[in-house]
């Protein structure tokens, strides 16, 4: 690591770590709703509501401290995206499981169930990396995982579409699914972007 004479603001990776937190917590609603029967799917998707505004609290704390302060631990405007980057994976997931009670689809494609687990890996390696931004050390194998996961949710993907047209005789239906299988697929490509961040970081800072 380069040696530095200026000051380090510990509170970015606080705040980046809360932020994983609540991308963790937002997979895990998702996980939940989709055992879930159509009753307790609106009070779970009240509850991701909540994961979502605190996820937005959090990136604007993080936008309120660049703001206020001039010595970063490292380039400003990496901090703006990765922030940001995070809080899109929340949103994505949000809009999902928004969607999912909203066209009231009573049964998703088991293999959603697969893309779900993907999903909550992700979450779990970049709440890991989160606080590791403070050294920068030990990051490379979370990216390349989460570049592994990404390749992994694109076959799944692909296979969950070929099935949908192959099985869904409603078109209507159709559209619906294809909707939130898009989307999911949004999340994960959201967690390839954020690793790409912090590659991106550790690279410059090294």
């Amino acid at each position: 690591m380069r040696l530095r004479l200026t000051p380090r603001d510990t509170t970015y990776f606080d705040l980046f770590t809360e932020l994983a937190g609540h991308v963790v917590t937002g997979v895990g609603l998702l996980a939940e709703l989709l055992g879930a029967d159509k009753a307790e799917r609106k009070s779970i998707s009240a509850r991701f509501v909540e994961a979502e505004h605190a996820a937005d609290e959090a990136t604007h704390a993080i936008t309120k401290r660049l703001n206020q302060t001039f010595v970063t631990p490292f380039d400003r405007d990496d901090i703006y995206g990765l922030a940001n980057a995070l809080d899109d994976v929340v949103d994505s997931m949000e809009e999902a499981c928004d969607l999912i009670v909203l066209y009231k689809l009573e049964e998703l494609p088991k293999r959603v169930s697969e893309v779900i687990q993907v999903l909550q890996r992700c979450a779990e390696l970049t709440a890991e990396a989160m606080p590791k931004l403070r050294t920068m050390e030990t990051l490379n194998g979370y990216w390349v995982e989460i570049h592994r996961l990404e390749n992994q949710a694109d076959k799944l993907h692909r296979k969950l579409v070929a099935e949908l047209f192959d099985n869904t005789t409603d078109a209507v239906t159709l559209i619906k699914l294809k909707e939130v299988v898009d989307i999911l697929e949004e999340a994960c490509d959201g967690f390839e972007r954020v690793a790409t961040m912090v590659e991106t970081i550790a690279l410059k800072e090294s």
